[in-house]
């Protein structure tokens, strides 16, 4: 039997990515949360899924760090990309969501240059900086405080957490989408 054999610095590169993958989409429902609270007053629950993790945050920023990690010292085209990523990351998920689940999550409706309520100029906008400053703060921060940690950390280790924080996840996306199913 032919076996896929993949070299250690792939495994680790993929280890780091369902690391970065896990990290953004909890900051993500911390930025959601404090968001609510801002607006409302109060703690609303935020996400899709009941854990505090909002993986669209998660997938988002996995995707920009991909696509952007050869375009050192070039913050204008990040925030580009970021603004385009997110916008057409953001319409694809909401309408994806709508289909599967008939509700939204998120309405832009009323702002200024939307497109089905899905996103907006506004938000857009939101999103490149927000992506900005992940690309060029947050993630260098965040990559050096990994690096610190897996050198520490044998690699078994790491695989075996990211394979319970995946099982985690698809249990709780599991019992998420039968929730709004019924």
């Amino acid at each position: 039997m032919n076996e896929l054999i993949v070299s250690k610095t792939t495994k680790d590169k993929i280890i780091e990515y369902i690391t970065y993958f896990f990290i953004y989409s909890f900051l993500g429902w911390i930025l959601e949360t404090i968001y609510a609270i801002l607006i409302n007053g109060y703690f609303v629950k935020r996400g899709f899924l009941y854990g505090p993790i909002c993986p669209i945050y998660g997938f988002g920023a996995v995707i920009l760090i991909m696509a952007t990690k050869n375009l050192y010292g070039k913050p204008f085209k990040k925030f580009l990309i970021a603004t385009i990523a997110f916008t057409v990351f953001e319409y694809i998920v909401s309408y994806l969501l709508e289909v599967l689940f008939g509700l939204r999550w998120w309405d832009y409706t009323n702002d200024f240059l939307n497109i089905n309520g899905r996103v907006s100029l506004l938000y857009s906008i939101f999103w490149g900086i927000i992506g900005l400053f992940l690309l060029e703060k947050l993630h260098p921060f965040i990559q050096n405080l990994i690096q610190k940690a897996t050198t520490k950390c044998k690699f078994n280790i790491q695989y075996i957490v990211a394979i319970v924080l995946i099982i985690a996840v698809i249990i709780d996306t599991v019992f998420s989408a039968i929730r709004y199913l019924n």
